[in-house]
């Protein structure tokens, strides 16, 4: 390397290690958990996954013949979608309604979403608020608790600002209201932010199980992750408690079942991610900067 000292080549170098040992750090659970998923139940012996031990698909056929598994996939698809509409339209309503100076009372509902980020209401008042209102064991339990949050609020709000306001008022102009600025100007402007707070939505439901332990009681309700929860914490009768056929009983055990029911759960997010990976990053900067 022409023009560069000694001292800058070690230090590009240390660089170059430091970041390829940390990826390999932070890559390597995922590989591990797909190594032994694919592994023959037979043949393992613990340690290391670098590459499987035999090979084996029979505990995929039993995660995916799983009543248990299915019905949280089930649960846990219907409870992010809903979320991600509602909890997205919410975000964007109420940020672009904050954004204007001209609410009445801005800065105190500004504070008032603010002050949600510092306290919670408590695990209780929260069960009672739901209980009271007969959502319990029901979608609207794991969709409408978590469907606004401050954050994502504030994310939104300051994309929002940055939007010109002659925009708004040459529209005003011709006549257009602020519900048709919001739905045809607005929100046609904010498609990498709204991606944005989509994803980080989509994410939070689809890895959310909290919420199952509150609010709902009868199993068929458990969204995927306490199903996956409960399937790892009981490591002794892993396969009866995954429900796994009476078939597949003999081709699998609990670490391989556990396994593959960890990377069936995180096939949903890998795919979608890397589309929304552009708007992400895009919208989170925006989100971010401007203000």
């Amino acid at each position: 390397m022409v023009g560069i000292s000694k001292g800058e080549r070690v230090f590009i170098a240390s660089n170059y290690t430091f970041f390829i040992v940390l990826m390999l750090v932070m890559i390597y659970p995922f590989w591990y958990i797909v190594m032994g998923s694919l592994s023959d139940p037979t043949m393992i012996t613990g340690g290391l996954f670098l590459k499987p031990s035999g090979f084996s698909l029979a505990s995929y056929r039993a995660v995916l013949h799983n009543v248990s598994i299915l019905s949280g996939f089930e649960v846990t698809l219907i409870s992010t979608i809903g979320g991600v509409v509602i909890g997205t339209f919410l975000t964007a309503t109420t940020a672009y309604a904050i954004s204007k100076k001209r609410l009445f009372g801005q800065k105190f509902f500004s504070m008032m979403i603010l002050f949600t980020m510092l306290f919670s209401g408590g695990l209780i008042p929260s069960y009672l608020l739901i209980k009271g209102l007969g959502l319990l064991d029901s979608y609207w339990a794991l969709i409408l608790p978590n469907a606004l949050g401050a954050w994502n609020i504030f994310v939104m709000l300051s994309f929002f600002r940055g939007i010109p306001d002659e925009l708004e008022e040459s529209a005003k102009i011709d006549g257009a209201g602020d519900l048709t600025v919001f739905f045809r100007i607005v929100l046609p402007l904010s498609k990498a932010v709204i991606a944005t707070i989509s994803l980080f939505i989509a994410v939070w439901y689809w890895n959310d199980f909290f919420s199952s332990v509150i609010y709902v009681s009868e199993k068929d309700m458990w969204q995927l992750q306490m199903v996956l929860k409960d399937l790892i914490s009981n490591t002794s009768s892993a396969i009866q408690q995954a429900g796994v056929a009476i078939g597949f009983q003999t081709e699998v055990n609990g670490f391989t079942i556990k396994m593959a029911s960890i990377i069936v759960s995180s096939i949903p997010i890998l795919i979608v991610y890397p589309f929304l990976q552009k708007h992400f990053v895009k919208g989170a900067l925006i989100g971010s900067v401007k203000g």
